[in-house]
């Protein structure tokens, strides 16, 4: 089930990874499986995955980084969701690390609220490959 949560206006315009908008404001994301996800809405926060609970961070990606993310990591499997948030939002826990390739990745190291959501999607599985969804209208 799709999920909105009005955080109020937003100050400055988001980078939604298409280079307008503010970098310092820009969309990152979560992707969980759907077990995970229903965990997330019944609580109102989560840890992360098991993934996450390992590496005592959440992972999460810029829009550049989502797809490569989606076939490393969730190859052939369904029932995904997307979340989105505003990294501007996520405070002194957000931290920005290299990762794959020496990219810089955003690991969150506190929980995840329900509360951080601006908003949620399924992601779309086609002829073997995810479909990044775009925020609703």
């Amino acid at each position: 089930m799709p999920i909105r949560v009005a955080a109020g206006p937003t100050p400055r315009p988001l980078d939604l990874g298409d280079g307008t908008g503010d970098a310092a404001c820009m969309l990152i994301f979560k992707v969980f499986r759907s077990a995970e996800f229903a965990a997330f809405t019944t609580a109102g926060e989560t840890a992360g995955a098991p993934v996450d609970l390992a590496d005592g961070y959440i992972h999460l990606s810029t829009a550049d980084q989502v797809q490569e993310t989606l076939a490393k990591h969730f190859a052939g499997e369904v029932r995904l969701t997307l979340l989105a948030l505003e990294s501007d939002t996520l405070g002194d826990e957000l931290k920005w690390e290299p990762s794959r390739g020496g990219a810089l990745f955003p690991h969150l190291y506190r929980k995840l609220r329900l509360a951080d959501v601006l908003w949620s999607a399924p992601i779309p599985f086609y002829n073997g490959r995810h479909i990044v969804p775009k925020a609703p209208e």
